[in-house]
């Protein structure tokens, strides 16, 4: 990725030849483009409306993370061009300055926009990036249903609410891998994740799987390195769908699946219960560790996974048969990741790792799902009994 570059071929420099272009001129321009302006690797940013100073502001590792946008002369149309590399996915906003006053808004030029609990951000598609088809309804994809249950714990001191995915020709006769979610209810709405099962299943992509989305409490907590959390789920979460739903039973048939701090819990209860889980689903995992004599940069929240991690680096250890991990590479997380794949290679691992040009968000973790769970429970298959 490189910083703002200006090139005589592209659409912004054609209407920037007039000087200045009426207001009429630049409505038609407008009405003719989608913002951004995709051109080859060059992404137009544009801006229009009264203002002191206008920023591109964003979270992606590689650019300025407030990148200004220079107003066209005599106009009130400002613009910055972005060299994207070809498949990339960025969010963004923009920052506008009003008499002493900063609004950050999403791009009112752009109706694409990314969701997550945070909020909502736009998003541009640089050219080669497409929302993948297998993540929209299929009318010819049979649903599978969702089912809520509560399941009381008593390592969490809670009633923890769970919804389950059950395939949509579920036959008690037969026996189904289990998927475990971390974050399932965002899973579930900002990265279609019920579409997405729907889909690969009907598809044969993935075998018909029972899926279980589970959502935290408090979720720093639970999710950094929680003995608690590691026995919910596997002293009495597990127990309780295996000896209420057709599933195998076995470790091969079990994979938990986590984002962010969700990878790390994922991946810290495996490692308390080695002989439990066959495979493990990590999609930009919060691994951060610390270096002789570097901070790890995070908050106290991050002072269990620290060292958690600095721990299982030191001494790495098998864990499950098969690892799967993927993150962004506009990510501040991506230098962990890809040093996290040999040492679950050094633990003597399977280990698949993907990267994609993409940043920290739910879209990045739909877009690598199909990648990821059908190498982890590749269909078609189904567990009968002998």
């Amino acid at each position: 990725m490189t910083g703002p570059a200006v090139s005589r071929k592209l659409a912004i420099n054609r209407l920037r030849e007039r000087r200045p272009p009426e207001p009429a001129v630049i409505d038609r321009f407008l009405a003719r483009h989608d913002v951004p302006i995709i051109e080859g690797a060059r992404c137009t940013f544009l801006y229009r409306g009264g203002a002191d100073e206008v920023r591109l502001v964003h979270r992606a590792v590689g650019l300025p993370e407030h990148i200004p946008l220079r107003q066209l002369y005599g106009t009130d149309l400002w613009y910055v061009v972005l060299e994207l590399p070809e498949g990339s996915r960025f969010e963004y906003q923009l920052e506008v300055a009003r008499g002493g006053q900063r609004e950050r808004i999403n791009d009112p030029l752009n109706p694409r926009l990314a969701h997550s609990p945070l909020g909502s951000s736009s998003v541009c598609y640089a050219r080669g990036y497409e929302v993948p088809e297998w993540t929209r309804p299929d009318p010819d994809s049979r649903p599978g249903s969702l089912i809520d249950i509560r399941v009381p714990s008593r390592a969490l001191r809670r009633d923890c609410a769970v919804t389950l995915y059950l395939p949509a020709r579920l036959l008690r006769t037969a026996r189904y891998p289990l998927l475990v979610v971390h974050d399932g209810s965002d899973y579930l709405k900002y990265a279609s994740a019920k579409t997405v099962l729907d889909n690969l299943i009907h598809r044969l992509d993935v075998a018909e799987t029972i899926v279980a989305f589970v959502s935290p409490g408090d979720r720093l907590a639970e999710y950094a390195n929680s003995a608690a959390h590691a026995r919910y789920l596997t002293a009495e979460l597990l127990p309780r769908l295996e000896a209420e739903f057709p599933l195998t039973g076995t470790p091969s048939g079990r994979c938990l699946m986590g984002a962010s701090f969700g990878a790390v819990a994922a991946l810290s209860t495996a490692f308390r219960y080695p002989q439990v889980y066959g495979s493990l689903l990590l999609q930009s995992g919060s691994f951060v560790f610390t270096d002789i004599g570097h901070d790890h940069g995070g908050g106290p929240a991050f002072e269990p996974v620290v060292k958690f991690v600095n721990r299982y680096r030191a001494a790495p250890r098998w864990v499950a048969d098969r690892v799967f991990v993927s993150c962004g590479v506009y990510e501040p997380l991506i230098i962990r990741n890809r040093s996290m794949v040999p040492t679950f290679e050094a633990a003597g691992m399977d280990v698949r790792y993907v990267e994609a040009r993409d940043g920290h968000s739910w879209e990045n973790w739909r877009d690598r799902l199909r990648e990821g769970l059908s190498w982890i429970f590749p269909g078609p298959q189904k567990f009968f009994y002998e």
